[in-house]
């Protein structure tokens, strides 16, 4: 069984992942308005680009911890995902509360077993599933800003 702290550790992980879509949405909703810098995302890319590394980034390596004895990743920064025709911003968004909400969906049937597999990242070291969820905390934080610092561009 968890002990306390790590039992608060895993709930606040868990709150700031379930927050993340709306304060990125909040954010990047303002950055739409701003003008576009030259050489950088736009809002809506950023967006699809957390849809990609929620997708093809967190969520399988998740998976490998699952179904993989001592998984083994690389570094991998995807491009912005594909946007589909015709979608907006607002339907980029869904897209990621959606793939985010998936994740929690995932982690929320996780036993004590499941909380303490772990695997091996290139550059990070031993990662078990508080630790991915640490980066995915950490990567929306990275591009919340930059959404910030679009908007007031």
């Amino acid at each position: 069984m968890a002990t306390d702290p790590e039992r608060l550790r895993r709930r606040g992980l868990a709150r700031r992942l379930i927050s993340g879509p709306a304060r990125i949405r909040r954010a990047a909703e303002v950055a739409a308005q701003a003008t576009p810098i030259p050489g950088e995302w736009t809002a809506q890319q950023i967006v699809l680009h957390l849809v990609a590394v929620e997708t093809e980034v967190f969520q399988p390596r998740l998976f490998d911890l699952a179904e993989v004895s001592s998984p083994e990743w690389e570094w991998v920064e995807p491009a912005p995902a594909e946007a589909g025709l015709g979608e907006s911003l607002a339907d980029s968004l869904l897209r990621f509360a959606a793939a985010r909400l998936g994740t929690l969906d995932w982690v929320a049937g996780l036993d004590e077993d499941g909380w303490r597999r772990s695997g091996r990242h290139a550059t990070l070291g031993r990662l078990d599933v508080g630790g991915l969820l640490a980066l995915a905390v950490d990567h929306d934080q990275e591009h919340l800003a930059a959404l910030v610092r679009l908007g007031h561009g």
